[in-house]
Protein backbone atom coordinates (compact mmCIF):
# COMPACT_ATOMS: atom_id res chain seq x y z
CA UNK A 1 0.00 0.00 0.00
CA UNK A 2 1.08 3.56 -0.54
CA UNK A 3 1.42 5.80 2.54
CA UNK A 4 -1.93 7.43 1.66
CA UNK A 5 -3.57 3.99 1.37
CA UNK A 6 -2.11 2.97 4.74
CA UNK A 7 -3.56 6.13 6.35
CA UNK A 8 -6.97 5.51 4.78
CA UNK A 9 -6.97 1.83 5.75
CA UNK A 10 -5.99 2.53 9.38
CA UNK A 11 -8.62 5.27 9.60
CA UNK A 12 -11.42 2.96 8.41
CA UNK A 13 -10.69 -0.27 10.33
CA UNK A 14 -11.90 -0.69 13.92
CA UNK A 15 -9.86 -3.40 15.62
CA UNK A 16 -6.16 -4.09 15.90
CA UNK A 17 -4.24 -7.02 17.35
CA UNK A 18 -1.53 -6.03 19.79
CA UNK A 19 1.45 -8.28 20.56
CA UNK A 20 3.63 -7.71 23.60
CA UNK A 21 6.35 -9.77 25.21
CA UNK A 22 5.98 -10.91 28.80
CA UNK A 23 8.05 -13.06 31.11
CA UNK A 24 6.24 -16.16 29.80
CA UNK A 25 6.54 -15.20 26.12
CA UNK A 26 4.26 -13.45 23.61
CA UNK A 27 0.86 -12.08 24.53
CA UNK A 28 -1.65 -10.99 21.85
CA UNK A 29 -4.92 -9.11 22.40
CA UNK A 30 -7.46 -7.26 20.24
CA UNK A 31 -8.03 -3.58 20.95
CA UNK A 32 -9.82 -0.59 19.55
CA UNK A 33 -7.49 2.17 18.44
CA UNK A 34 -7.19 5.62 16.90
CA UNK A 35 -4.85 6.48 14.02
CA UNK A 36 -4.02 10.14 14.50
CA UNK A 37 -1.06 12.30 13.50
CA UNK A 38 1.02 9.41 12.18
CA UNK A 39 0.68 7.50 15.44
CA UNK A 40 -1.41 4.59 16.64
CA UNK A 41 -3.15 5.49 19.90
CA UNK A 42 -4.20 2.67 22.22
CA UNK A 43 -6.11 2.91 25.46
CA UNK A 44 -5.33 0.05 27.82
CA UNK A 45 -6.48 -1.10 31.22
CA UNK A 46 -3.55 -0.35 33.49
CA UNK A 47 -4.11 -3.49 35.54
CA UNK A 48 -3.69 -5.86 32.59
CA UNK A 49 -1.05 -8.26 31.32
CA UNK A 50 -0.56 -6.02 28.28
CA UNK A 51 0.17 -2.96 30.46
CA UNK A 52 2.57 -4.91 32.69
CA UNK A 53 4.37 -6.27 29.64
CA UNK A 54 4.76 -2.81 28.11
CA UNK A 55 6.07 -1.29 31.33
CA UNK A 56 8.86 -3.91 31.32
CA UNK A 57 9.47 -3.75 27.56
CA UNK A 58 7.78 -1.02 25.50
CA UNK A 59 8.37 -2.78 22.17
CA UNK A 60 5.16 -3.73 20.42
CA UNK A 61 3.85 -5.17 17.17
CA UNK A 62 0.34 -4.32 16.00
CA UNK A 63 -1.58 -5.80 13.07
CA UNK A 64 -4.71 -4.37 11.47
CA UNK A 65 -6.13 -6.56 8.71
CA UNK A 66 -9.25 -7.08 6.63
CA UNK A 67 -10.69 -9.44 4.04
CA UNK A 68 -12.10 -12.94 3.89
CA UNK A 69 -11.18 -14.42 0.54
CA UNK A 70 -7.54 -14.62 -0.57
CA UNK A 71 -7.97 -11.90 -3.19
CA UNK A 72 -9.42 -9.48 -0.60
CA UNK A 73 -6.72 -9.78 2.08
CA UNK A 74 -4.99 -6.57 3.08
CA UNK A 75 -3.43 -5.21 6.20
CA UNK A 76 -0.80 -3.22 8.01
CA UNK A 77 1.76 -4.23 10.61
CA UNK A 78 3.26 -1.50 12.80
CA UNK A 79 6.34 -2.03 14.98
CA UNK A 80 8.08 0.16 17.49
CA UNK A 81 7.99 1.21 21.13
CA UNK A 82 5.05 2.76 22.92
CA UNK A 83 5.12 5.68 25.28
CA UNK A 84 2.56 6.60 27.92
CA UNK A 85 0.73 9.90 27.32
CA UNK A 86 -1.26 11.51 30.11
CA UNK A 87 -1.93 10.41 33.64
CA UNK A 88 -2.04 6.75 34.72
CA UNK A 89 -4.83 5.88 35.03
CA UNK A 90 -6.55 8.53 32.93
CA UNK A 91 -9.03 10.61 34.92
CA UNK A 92 -9.56 13.57 32.58
CA UNK A 93 -6.70 15.95 33.37
CA UNK A 94 -6.21 18.40 30.49
CA UNK A 95 -3.62 16.89 28.14
CA UNK A 96 -3.65 18.82 24.82
CA UNK A 97 -2.01 16.05 22.79
CA UNK A 98 -4.82 13.66 23.79
CA UNK A 99 -7.64 15.91 22.56
CA UNK A 100 -7.47 14.63 18.97
CA UNK A 101 -7.07 10.91 19.73
CA UNK A 102 -9.76 10.95 22.43
CA UNK A 103 -12.29 12.70 20.20
CA UNK A 104 -11.50 10.39 17.28
CA UNK A 105 -11.86 7.36 19.57
CA UNK A 106 -15.14 8.72 20.96
CA UNK A 107 -16.53 9.40 17.49
CA UNK A 108 -15.65 5.89 16.29
CA UNK A 109 -16.65 3.81 19.29
CA UNK A 110 -18.72 5.60 21.93
CA UNK A 111 -21.15 7.91 20.19
CA UNK A 112 -18.99 11.03 20.38
CA UNK A 113 -18.35 11.16 24.12
CA UNK A 114 -15.16 9.91 25.71
CA UNK A 115 -15.40 8.78 29.33
CA UNK A 116 -12.48 8.67 31.73
CA UNK A 117 -13.06 5.66 33.94
CA UNK A 118 -9.91 5.75 36.07
CA UNK A 119 -8.94 2.29 34.80
CA UNK A 120 -7.39 3.03 31.38
CA UNK A 121 -4.41 5.05 30.16
CA UNK A 122 -3.15 6.06 26.72
CA UNK A 123 -0.24 4.57 24.82
CA UNK A 124 1.19 6.14 21.66
CA UNK A 125 3.04 4.14 19.03
CA UNK A 126 4.96 6.16 16.49
CA UNK A 127 5.98 3.22 14.28
CA UNK A 128 9.63 2.55 13.51
CA UNK A 129 8.52 0.17 10.78
CA UNK A 130 5.30 -0.18 8.78
CA UNK A 131 4.68 -3.19 6.55
CA UNK A 132 1.54 -3.43 4.44
CA UNK A 133 -0.06 -5.81 1.95
CA UNK A 134 -3.04 -5.67 -0.38
CA UNK A 135 -3.83 -8.88 -2.25
CA UNK A 136 -6.49 -7.02 -4.24
CA UNK A 137 -3.59 -5.63 -6.28
CA UNK A 138 -2.28 -9.05 -7.31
Amino acid sequence: MTPAEVDEFLAEQRTCRVATTGPDGPHATPLWYAWHGGALWLTSVVRSQRWADLQRDPRIAVVVDAGTDYGELRGVELRGSVEVVGEVPRTGELVPELEGPEQLFADRYTGGTFGHDGRHAWLRLVPDKITSWDFRKI
